[in-house]
């Protein structure tokens, strides 16, 4: 299992982040510059960018990921470990708390985690090199297989509710983490003078145990834990830093990564739109629900037949609590159900009382469930992705809570897109006579899974004199509630003669010659089914319709190389700044050539090979570290061992500041001594697993490639080289990166200009102007830019870019982005941005890079000639200048020699 593209993002995002903070030692400051270069710089005035960095537990980083339900959090959090760890000393614990807010999510969590056959437990095995363990509460008070030793050694992962470390706890075993507890006396002889512990608190106690160890937090659904109270327990645990994870964030949660909806639709992890249909009365929402189950399974049989997977399509009737027995409570409606011969054994109750889905898989092959009927139990904690109808049985005038269980038939199977479309949406059917608030609900519903208003479509076909009726007949119960209904079109029974669902008939499919009906009976394509209502054809009708126009939101979004999350999730918070009116008509039609490179065709592409950007990747597939040399000469090399500690700088105005604090040479001597005690392999083997957590992921090399790469080079070493190289551990790290990426680079670049000779990579229109641009920090303003504002640019930059555009051939003008927003020349190496594009007015595209003189330009050499390359390779009315502002290298110009050029041009 590996992150999907949204999710590398996220990744990329909280790295980024942590980045900033190590470079800049402040995590307000790396927040604010986090923020100001994907949606310009925060304005309290018009609340335009990211409001600043909220401290909410002092003196530590807390940050939250905002994804939505089914987006794969606990993923990203399993993946987002190493990236928190790789900024800590490798020698320190490597320990998380992993805090859950329920007791049944706390039970998977550690299922999940503890299951060596879960993909989040092969990914932690992964990432930690099979050094991991997972403990729960009552593991650490029993001490069982908790040591100081473990500890150092391994990933310890401690997952926890958050009641159960709450200090004010009644419960006897929620106050044992506060308490002297002789099972964990090892812990502190590991204790130094620095150590935080709790004073009122015996030092032997899990909580001073945990608040050694500096935990890093884990903050599961953590929109559940804002209370002051829960504030103070996540202060008390001495985290080095705090991860909130939710679809949700509160109002003070530093937000790093958000993902939308599209996002998940892209990648298949959900069923949208949700499509939602208003009937009349609750018997058509049964009958509906009915026939709409059985026309997805009939779907479902067709597809598996013709190759795709197994579905079981589920309904979850959401009933009334039994206020009154006018009510359709769960009692009422399994009874109408069993009436209706559909049998006891599809249908299951899960509400607080009764839990009949105990012990049952919903996935499995021979599980008959295919209603579950539910008040609001399935609100949190459960979930099945064969779940599609939410058919919801409230008082037709009152407003329906749909929200309690909506994320419930959200999730995709299987996590893929399926060939008939009314697989890829979800359906909620109601009844309601106040549906203006309905609609509201759902989109409540929608909002506390991470998604918007954006996300479903709803028909209403309740009329309006059946909505005055009701509300009428409201009215009067409550000035007459002695008084009775006076027919029964208004009362809330269900009138099960107008239902015109037959369970004993066959399923019938197109594509099926041999399948079973609900009921188990062997069925063929000659018989057939009483035909499903008109209500039923119109929902499959505009399923279809709305189902197709999103799928077409989401090919022009990967049109368009903007990151459109901001826009859409936070447009009020984006300047943007427009392409000029009179450049759009060259603008917009002009496409700058990309290396490219053939995809073989697949399922996917109806077999047809189809072209795609060229990356780095794809040159070093068959790259082989074995293959290389580990000479690397480590004379000479400088450094100290660091740690990151988060200390006050200014109490006045709580400015916190990660700074750079020298370990004690006690320290030092502690941990080389604790390594070099060990037999020789067992030396290597720890500091070559440090080493690579330092140096982090080399993708796509491989972890383990590396691992024995850096394993040949350390066996080369004696007893006081390898103390050096514990001691000076970053620098030797940096070495031996260094090496891996000259090899690497080295291999792409012959293997990329081979290629390009023979055709096996091309040149092609790729890359498009967008109609606007969000510079991080604004620029000058010049004549002839192509947006009304360009970006920011260094002195050398403003000096080039004015005299060029005062040249009478030049049109317009680009300050092109870095990363991912900006042109690329796509080569073997990290992908070029060159610093400016140029138009001219004949139409020719001319790319300038600049080198002043503050820069080292230690990969000019190669940049240049990837981009002589592109401009030849991109055909006649493309071209490439490097301009030197001192001493350029060859085939790269001074600033008069390229306007003497571009001038000819």
């Amino acid at each position: 299992m590996e992150l999907k593209g949204y999710q590398q993002k996220v990744i990329a995002d909280l790295d980024g982040y942590l980045e900033r903070v190590r470079t800049l030692q402040h995590t307000g400051k790396a927040f604010e510059q986090h923020w100001e270069e994907k949606i310009g710089p925060y304005n309290p005035l018009d609340g335009k960018g990211m409001r600043p960095y909220q401290n909410n537990i002092q003196g530590v980083p807390h940050i939250c990921l905002k994804v939505p339900t089914a987006g794969g959090k606990t993923f990203i959090a399993v993946n987002a470990l190493r990236t928190i760890f790789a900024q800590y000393e490798p020698g320190l614990p490597k320990v998380v708390v992993w805090l859950v807010p329920w007791s049944n999510l706390l039970d998977q969590t550690v299922n999940a985690l503890r299951n060596p056959d879960h993909p989040y437990r092969r990914k932690l095995n992964e990432l930690f090199q099979h050094r991991v363990q997972v403990f729960q509460k009552e593991d650490l008070l029993q001490g069982a297989s908790f040591s100081p030793t473990v500890v150092r050694e391994e990933l310890c992962i401690f997952v926890m509710s958050f009641a159960s470390l709450r200090a004010k706890d009644k419960n006897k075993e929620g106050r044992k983490v506060y308490q002297e507890n002789g099972q964990l006396a090892a812990f502190p002889s590991t204790y130094t003078s620095a150590t935080p512990l709790l004073e009122d608190r015996d030092e032997t106690s899990l909580i001073n145990v945990i608040r050694s160890l500096h935990p890093a937090v884990v903050l599961d659904e953590s929109h559940n834990a804002e209370s002051d109270l829960s504030v103070d327990m996540l202060q008390i645990l001495n985290p080095s830093i705090v991860l909130d994870l939710t679809a949700t964030p509160r109002g003070n949660s530093n937000i790093v990564s958000m993902v939308p909806a599209i996002e998940l639709k892209k990648e298949h992890m959900v069923k949208l739109p949700v499509i939602v249909y208003n009937h009349q009365d609750k018997t058509e929402v049964i009958d509906s629900a009915l026939h709409l189950q059985r026309k997805l399974e009939e779907l479902a049989i067709a597809q598996e037949k013709a190759g795709g997977k197994y579905i079981r399509p589920i309904v979850l009737f959401q009933a009334q609590p039994r206020t009154g027995e006018e009510k359709i409570t769960y009692e009422k409606l399994k009874a109408t159900l069993i009436k209706l011969n559909i049998p006891e054994a599809q249908i299951k109750i899960k509400t607080a009382e009764i839990d009949e889905l105990k012990g049952i898989d919903l996935l499995d092959r021979n599980c008959p469930v295919r209603f579950i009927i539910t008040i609001n139990a399935l609100k949190e904690g459960w979930d099945c992705p064969f779940a599609y109808v939410l058919a919801s049985l409230a008082d037709k005038s009152s407003a329906v809570d749909v929200e309690q269980i909506l994320g419930r038939v959200l999730r995709q199977p299987y996590v893929m897109k399926h060939a008939k479309p009314l697989l890829n949406v979800s359906y909620v059917l109601t009844a309601s006579a106040k549906f203006t608030e309905t609609l509201g609900s759902i989109v409540k519903g929608l909002q506390s899974s991470g998604f918007s208003e954006r996300d479903y479509r709803n028909h209403d076909t309740m009329t309006e004199e059946a909505k005055e009726k009701a509300a009428d007949q409201q009215l009067d119960m409550l000035l007459n509630p002695n008084s009775q209904p006076a027919t029964t079109a208004t009362t809330d029974e269900i009138d099960t003669e107008r239902i015109t669902y037959d369970p004993t008939a066959p399923i019938t499919t197109a594509q099926a010659t041999d399948v079973t009906t609900t009921n188990g009976q062997d069925a063929t394509t000659e018989a057939s089914a009483p035909a499903a209502p008109s209500i039923v054809t119109e929902i499959e009708k505009m399923a279809e319709q709305e189902n197709a126009q999103m799928e077409e939101q989401v090919r022009r979004q990967a049109e368009n190389p903007y990151n459109d999350t901001l826009f859409t999730e936070m447009p009020e918070k984006v300047t943007k700044y427009q392409m000029v009116p009179a450049a759009r008509s060259v603008a917009e039609a002009l496409r700058l050539p990309q290396f490219m490179h053939e995809i073989p065709g697949s399922l996917f592409t109806d077999n047809d090979a189809v072209k795609a950007a060229l990356n780095p990747e794809y040159l070093l597939q068959d790259f082989r570290l074995s293959d290389e040399d580990t000479r690397i000469d480590f004379d000479q090399i400088v450094g100290e061992m660091f740690k990151v500690d988060l200390e006050l700088r200014d109490a006045a105005t709580d400015d916190y500041t990660p700074r750079q604090t020298l370990l004690t040479k006690e320290a030092q001597g502690s941990i080389a001594e604790y390594i070099l005690s060990k037999p020789h392999d067992a030396q290597i083997k720890d500091l070559s697993g440090q080493i690579c957590a330092l140096m982090g992921s080399m993708f796509p090399i491989a972890d383990q490639e590396i691992k024995e790469f850096v394993g040949r080079i350390l066996k080369k070493l004696d007893a006081n080289q390898i103390r050096d190289m514990i001691v000076h551990r970053s620098s030797y790290t940096a070495r031996i990166k260094a090496k891996i990426k000259e090899h690497s680079d080295r291999y792409a670049e012959k293997r990329f200009y081979d290629w390009l000779g023979v055709d096996r990579i091309t040149t092609q229109p790729n890359w498009k102007f967008q109609p606007f641009i969000v510079p991080a920090k604004l620029g000058p303003a010049l004549s002839k830019s192509l947006y009304d504002r360009e970006a920011e640019m260094s002195e050398f930059e403003h000096r080039l870019i004015s005299q060029i555009v005062s040249l009478d051939n030049i049109a317009y003008w680009h300050r092109n982005f870095v990363k991912g927003n900006g042109f690329a020349i796509n080569g073997f190496k990290s992908n070029h941005y060159p610093d400016f594009i140029l138009i001219t007015k004949t139409g020719k595209v001319i790319l300038v890079e600049t080198k002043g003189a503050d820069r080292d330009n230690s990969d000019s050499k190669a940049k240049c000639k990837l981009g002589k390359t592109w401009a030849a390779k991109a055909g006649p009315g493309f071209y490439y200048f490097m301009v030197f502002e001192k001493n350029p290298i060859e085939d790269a110009y001074s600033l008069e020699q390229a306007k003497a050029l571009i001038a000819g041009l």
